[in-house]
Formats: C-alpha cells, structure tokens, sequence
C-alpha cells in the first residue's frame, strides 16, 4: 500500500514481547513494568496479522522485543511466517545472548537475516550498559549463528557518548571480518529520554574518528541507514541518524507492539488497536489499511516531542 505522502509501506516490525533478558540503560527504566500474559497477543493472533499485512503488501518482517529469544514458541512462529505467500524476508534482531542454542532452529525454521545489537565489545563496558551480562554469551550467540549459516548478519551499535565513543574504530574494523556495522543515534524515548539527552554523540563523530569511510554512491533509500565502505573491506558500515538526519521522506515502515497495537510511527504516540481483532481478517485489514494511511510525514524529535512508550515496549 501506497501512503498518503507516496511511500510504498512493505515492512512490518513486530515486537513478541516487551521481556528483555539484559537491562540497557538507555533502553529499560529502573520502574520498567512488564505487560500481563492475558495482555500479549498470542502467536496465533500474530500470524493472523502477518497474514493481512502480506495481502496489504507487506515483504519483509522482522521480530523484536524485547528479546525475541525470548517468546515461547518463536521457532513454530517463524515457520508459519515464513509459510504466508507474499513475504520475502524474516529478520529477526537479538541481543544474541540465547542465539547460541537457538540458531540453527532459526535457520532452519527460515530465518533469513540477524541483527544483533551489540553496543560494546569490552567486558567491563558491556557489563555496566546491560547492568550485569557477559559479553562471552553474545560472542557465543554471534558464533553459533555464523555456523548456522547466517551471513551478512548486522551489528547494531548505539552511540553513547562518553561510554562507548573510544570503541568507534574497533567496531568498525568488523567490517572487514563478515559484518555490517550501524552505528546508531541514541533516541530520547519513554522513561529513558533524559538518559538519551545525557549521553547522544552525533552520528558525524564515526566519519570523524574515522576518515578513511568512503560514501557509497549507491543504496537503498528505503533503509534507514546511509552507508560508507573502507577500501578493501567485504562489508558497509552505517550511520542511521534519526535526531542529526531526519530519515523520514523514505521510511517503508509500520510497526505493531507485542500487546496489539499497530504503529504508524514509531516516533508517535498515535496506536490502533488490532489484538481485540485478532481472529477477524476483515477487521484487521480495515485496521491495517488505517494505519499505513495514517503514518505521519516526519517525526518531530528535533522539537523535544517524544513519545511515552519506551523502546522495549515497541519493539527495537
């Protein structure tokens, strides 16, 4: 479907649940309250969902939490998904903390692409960031899933100033070994905004402290990311820059959240409500419809309008 500022809609984000096995800073609040099971759309309510936004022109999917890993059932779920006409593509983006014994399930449930979020590869500074996890179980994840047969498997890196800013150039040295690596801008969101405020470094510091980044001429404009490449090295790196590079002119996104409410916007507070739905195809289709004509313009972060929700209630 066609939005009504022209952009062709085709991805779904889809958060399994709002549990998360690590406590980033940035991302859960000391208060964090998790949703009732009663709450949560049930894996049968999701693929119903998967299946109407296949018919509205929906290719790619990706689930989210959360952790994803950590969804009961999310082997079967990816095998259903994977089995709807119409959908090109299942991603799924992990801490990678449980990936070790869940890969090759993955992979063969149909699981085309990881990204793994990863915002530092010191012990010490990763300990700190997820408040107490070992950055040995992440490497154990991203290893298994390479032997599982993942390639091209992305690492996700928010800039956090003063805490992760000296790793830059090792981070992005892993362009050179098998991964693409995105840097991401910190968001001020939910409960968690004043600690995005406190540490955000702009995007503009990675070509900085790294200046043989050449810009590629050509890339998919739908992708948040604008990427660069170092001579010699197999893969891109990339900057996504939702706060120095509004992004929003492209965006091909919709998102719904692990208790049943379809974002047009991640950066809105505006939600349509599909679990109550679930099981009528021709609701959840007159629904779906609404929320891709919806889908605002541009987000008005630079305006310090954020929304309430914090990220691990809408799906990384």
């Amino acid at each position: 479907m066609i939005d009504q500022y022209n952009r062709d809609i085709s991805y779904l984000r889809i958060s399994v649940t709002d549990l998360c096995n690590l406590r980033c800073r940035y991302c859960i609040s000391d208060n964090f309250e998790k949703k009732s099971h009663a709450e949560i759309l049930r894996l049968e309510e999701i693929e119903n969902i998967c299946k109407v936004a296949a018919e509205n022109g929906i290719t790619k999917i990706r689930l989210t939490g959360g952790e994803p890993l950590l969804r009961k059932g999310i082997i079967n779920l990816v095998e259903k998904i994977k089995n709807i006409d119409k959908i090109k593509e299942i991603a799924i983006t992990t801490n990678a903390v449980l990936l070790e014994s869940m890969a090759k399930d993955l992979k063969s449930a149909g699981a085309d692409r990881l990204n793994i979020s990863l915002d530092s590869m010191e012990e010490k500074t990763f300990s700190m960031i997820t408040r107490g996890a070992k950055l040995i179980d992440v490497q154990r994840g991203i290893e298994s899933a390479i032997s599982a047969g993942f390639e091209g498997i992305k690492i996700n890196t928010v800039l956090l100033k003063g805490i992760n800013d000296n790793e830059i150039p090792e981070f992005v040295g892993l362009s050179k070994y098998g991964f693409e690596v995105r840097f991401i801008e910190l968001m001020p969101i939910g409960n968690t905004a004043s600690y995005a405020k406190k540490h955000f470094m702009s995007a503009q510091e990675v070509l900085n402290l790294c200046p043989s980044l050449i810009e590629e001429e050509s890339y998919d404009y739908s992708s948040p990311a604008k990427y660069y490449k170092i001579p010699g090295h197999k893969y891109k790196v990339g900057l996504i820059r939702p706060i120095s590079c509004n992004f929003c002119e492209a965006c091909n996104r919709i998102r719904l959240t692990a208790d049943g409410k379809l974002k047009p916007c991640l950066h809105s507070n505006q939600e349509i409500d599909v679990k109550g739905v679930s099981n009528d195809m021709k609701a959840i289709d007159k629904k779906m419809k609404s929320a891709i004509i919806s889908k605002p313009k541009k987000h008005n972060l630079e305006n310090m309008e954020y929304i309430i929700r914090g990220m691990s209630k809408i799906g990384g």
